[in-house]
């Protein structure tokens, strides 16, 4: 009897030493579906979905694609069988560029000229132009934003084919605009039999795009369910166990004196291309000032310069009543600037070092921490134990590599060693991508706490609805400049969308050559 399934995971368990991951668990989607998988950080989604794409094996359990066996014992195994996944943590070689990440591995004829390449190039443009995922298919990897290494990858699945298509959230960078456009890609996937699993932790998308859930907890399936039999409050209580409140309101705050100014700042990116313009923003004390924009409009290099990590070439930056050193790491983190960058792999945490080391970089050198050059080892885990357990970071011990940690307990470690440090200013990018419900709002209450103290954040996000829940002023950036600023009260999507996807600059400018 031919099976109605087009993937069955039958009593898996995944065993990491003495972590158990996946206990037991079964897993069904069907041709034509769209299947949410949710669950915590650390709840084993991503786990179910690297054994069935092939990057882990189970320890026990069976794998049935179509209703036959399959013995998937790698990536390119799964490959075989018709199974692509996009990751959250991107598998991409930073020195090749996007078209050569895409086209990788991939057999054709043994001749691969100019012509070939150039052939393949134009393939490429035309499936992320039809998806609306446009990015330069001849730059390298390691010169794109985390948004356009992103598209990236979901171009890479969709160019070649496969039909059981794996979605690790893949809506984290995207604009509303580019998340619609690839929800009615999933919807035609459907349409052509295709089966879609998306693993995320955004109940509006679930609700709108899927057809089935089902719901993971502590390495469990907890429950299983079609779309119309449940809602989003009822979710959230199912993947923590317990009832989320609701968002609370951002207290009325007058903001004191101005901490940040940037003045007509000019940044230059990796590639040689101005990202920053005649940049110009200041934060006050006491507030959260959130920017919004589509990847790649330079909230990246914004963020860098103002944590040293990249110099600027023309105008001033002043912080806390003084002239912030140009292109100095040390000198913004004595200033008082705290950092949340949008790759905590590449940039926040070290991934082969453990949970002490990476709290300890940037106070390794206090009296508290060293000794006549010497850590204080003892006293050092007492620190950090303490400090996991304060941010509830999930870990089998202190000394567990951090890349083998979930990606939301790598940013509450983060996010512990930052808070620690008592910074004046918090510039967070994407602070809450790829958490869960319950993990972000601990990020949320950990922002807005410090603005309770007369602490300043600026807020780096492409999440409307968490720009527009936290922030008392909302900027807007485009091209490299800001084009847009809102109050909170007078902030709404459509507005902030039209001026992310550069709308309302060019109604400005036909006005300006009207008159």
């Amino acid at each position: 009897m031919e099976s109605i399934y087009s993937v069955e995971m039958q009593q898996i368990v995944k065993r990491f030493g003495s972590v158990v991951a996946n206990d037991n668990v079964d897993f069904y989607a069907k041709p034509g579906e769209i299947h949410a998988l949710l669950g915590e950080n650390g709840a084993g989604k991503s786990t179910m979905m690297c054994m069935l794409s092939g990057v882990y094996r189970p320890t026990s359990g069976e794998i049935l694609i179509h209703g036959e066996k399959a013995r998937i014992r790698s990536p390119k195994d799964a490959m075989k069988l018709g199974v692509g996944m996009v990751f959250q943590n991107f598998r991409l070689v930073q020195t090749l560029t996007a078209a050569e990440n895409i086209i990788l591995g991939e057999k054709s004829s043994f001749w691969r000229g100019a012509k070939w390449l150039r052939d393949k190039q134009e393939e490429i443009e035309g499936i992320a132009d039809r998806f609306g995922l446009a990015f330069p298919v001849d730059r390298p990897i390691w010169q794109l934003s985390v948004g356009e290494q992103q598209r990236v990858e979901i171009v890479k699945t969709l160019y070649r084919g496969a039909s059981l298509i794996i979605l690790d959230e893949p809506t984290s960078v995207l604009t509303p605009g580019e998340a619609e456009q690839l929800f009615e890609t999933l919807q035609h996937m459907k349409r052509e039999g295709k089966t879609v699993i998306l693993t995320t932790h955004k109940l509006k998308e679930v609700m709108a795009v899927s057809d089935h859930i089902s719901v993971m907890r502590k390495g469990k399936m907890i429950h299983s369910m079609a779309k119309s039999e449940t809602n989003e409050r009822d979710l959230a209580k199912l993947m923590v166990g317990k009832e989320i409140g609701e968002p609370r309101p951002l207290a009325p705050r007058q903001s004191g004196k101005p901490l940040l100014t940037v003045q007509q700042v000019d940044v230059f990116a990796d590639h040689g291309r101005k990202t920053l313009d005649g940049f110009t923003l200041h934060v006050n004390e006491g507030e959260i000032v959130g920017v919004a924009g589509v990847a790649g409009n330079g909230q990246k290099e914004l963020a860098e310069v103002l944590t040293g990590l990249r110099s600027w070439k023309r105008g001033a930056i002043h912080f806390n009543g003084e002239a912030l050193k140009n292109g100095s790491v040390k000198g913004a983190i004595e200033a008082g600037i705290a950092h949340v960058p949008e790759n905590r792999m590449k940039s926040g945490l070290a991934g082969s070092l453990g949970v002490v080391d990476n709290l300890l970089f940037k106070s390794y050198r206090s009296e508290e921490r060293s000794r006549f050059g010497f850590l204080r080892t003892g006293h050092n885990r007492e620190w950090s134990q303490s400090l996991v357990e304060q941010f509830d970071v999930k870990t089998p011990n202190l000394d567990t590599p951090v890349q083998q940690l979930s990606g939301g307990n790598q940013q509450k470690l983060l996010l512990a060693r930052e808070v620690h440090q008592q910074p004046l200013l918090m510039v967070a990018v994407h602070p809450t991508q790829g958490l869960d419900v319950g993990a972000t709002e601990g990020v949320h209450r950990l922002l807005t706490d410090m603005r309770g103290e007369g602490k300043s954040v600026l807020l780096i996000s492409e999440d409307l609805d968490e720009v527009m829940q936290l922030s008392d002023r909302i900027l807007v950036i485009y091209n490299g400049q800001i084009v847009g600023e809102l109050p909170r009260s007078e902030a709404n999507r459509e507005t902030i969308g039209m001026y992310m996807a550069g709308l309302r600059v060019v109604d400005a400018q036909k006005e300006e050559a009207a008159v």
